[in-house]
């Protein structure tokens, strides 16, 4: 008899963006003459750079000759893409790593998820509350809670509010946590975290023996000056902190998929019997069994990103996202909504106007403006009465939904 994972079953509602996609689609079907403006799903919507497409077709044409065929490589990642980011992303910041602390994976969605196999279940895990649902449902999804109670929270997840009235810095948490899943700039509420705030965390981490998951996913976007772009511009940090990046919303991945894990080589987790044993090296041994690295072609063309013309190119591509971000967050603005985010984030949080939930503003904002969003609850119990909207659009569309949204709520 074939038992499934009963813990799959503990998940109430089907992951958030399915369900949004299922209600566009019903609302598309029953208005085919409704042009449907999409701000809610994080994917991008600008063509790849065009260094990195010259260097996706230069590894094709070289799996095309015998000299220069590349079959199985690396599974921690090729080292001249590893020392590239060393190079170009960390160097800059203060930060000294080397290649044998860097993962390249095929994004850091899957990365988020994986990386539980190398903590025990026992292990008290800390989320913020609104948060990226891959953190919440994948430690439902191996076991490591209860069911979820009326209000969505699951037994054995201590949840930390990212509210308005706390700066959307949550609170050290009361009871001691193993693990704490950390994101900044935040998804999905756009907000950041100065050093201060970022080094709380880790004196709490080192002086509990915690591990932070720091999910920089949207580092690159961050434009005001002193914001940390990596959780190791911390002191300390390398002792207590695995780091999440992804080359996705940076340089437009989100279909071509690369992303990357740092585990410090001096980070550790403790053993059964006590003993301290390198995280490193159990995140290696996981790797090389279970991935074969991510393609050498994507891994050519990330490498490019970190070119002189690639960086550029890619720098000139998040600038005009962030002008959406602008152009969103001042439109909401001008029409009385109140919102956050969208100066160091693609994302604008947004209070819901009239005492809406979220989901009944998704509705009206579908059927009176014809834009997409994303409902706040979706992202836990304490985003109800918030929605999300992405600047990830083409500037027509961004400008149009914008002022949809300003015709039906302005002042």
């Amino acid at each position: 008899m074939a038992r499934i994972n009963d813990h799959y079953l503990k998940l109430k509602a089907g992951y958030l963006f399915p369900e949004i996609g299922r209600r566009v689609t019903e609302f598309t079907k029953a208005n085919p003459q409704a042009k449907v403006i999409r701000l809610g799903i994080g994917d991008v919507t600008r063509p790849l750079a065009p260094a990195v497409i010259q260097a996706f077709h230069q590894a094709i044409d070289d799996l095309g000759t015998t000299e220069n065929f590349a079959g199985y490589g690396p599974e921690q990642g090729y080292e001249w893409l590893s020392q590239v980011i060393i190079d170009k992303s960390y160097k800059p910041l203060g930060v000294e790593l080397t290649t044998n602390e860097i993962f390249i994976s095929d994004g850091s969605k899957c990365d988020c998820a994986n990386i539980l196999d190398i903590f025990a279940l026992d292990n008290v895990v800390a989320i913020g509350d609104p948060v990226y649902p891959v953190y919440n449902d994948t430690n439902v999804m191996v076991g490591r809670t209860g069911e979820a109670d009326e209000k969505g929270y699951y037994k054995g997840i201590v949840y930390m509010p990212f509210t308005a009235d706390n700066n959307f810095i949550p609170d050290l948490p009361k009871e001691e946590v193993d693990i704490i899943y950390l994101c900044y700039p935040n998804n999905p509420t756009g907000t950041v975290a100065s050093k201060e705030e970022l080094k709380k965390w880790v004196d709490y981490a080192r002086a509990n023996d915690a591990v932070i998951f720091f999910d920089a996913a949207y580092e690159a976007f961050i434009t005001t000056p002193g914001i940390p772009h990596s959780i190791y511009e911390i002191e300390g940090a390398k002792e207590c902190a695995i780091e999440f990046r992804s080359f996705s919303k940076t340089a437009g991945f989100t279909g071509v998929r690369c992303g990357l894990v740092v585990v410090p080589e001096q980070l550790t987790g403790t053993t059964a019997s006590g003993e301290k044993y390198n995280l490193n090296r159990l995140w290696k041994r996981r790797v090389t069994t279970k991935f074969n690295g991510a393609s050498y072609p994507v891994q050519r063309a990330a490498a490019a990103v970190y070119s002189d013309e690639g960086w550029q190119q890619t720098r000139d591509i998040i600038a005009y996202y962030m002008k959406n971000a602008r152009i969103i967050r001042e439109g909401l603005q001008a029409a009385g909504v109140e919102c956050y985010g969208g100066v160091d984030a693609p994302y604008i949080w947004l209070k819901t106007p009239k005492g809406m939930n979220s989901w009944e503003f998704f509705d009206k904002l579908l059927n009176e403006c014809h834009v997409v969003g994303t409902p706040g609850s979706g992202f836990g119990p304490s985003g109800e009465g918030y929605f999300r909207l992405s600047a990830f659009g083409e500037r027509s569309n961004v400008e149009t939904a914008v002022q949809r949204i300003r015709n039906t709520w302005g002042k």
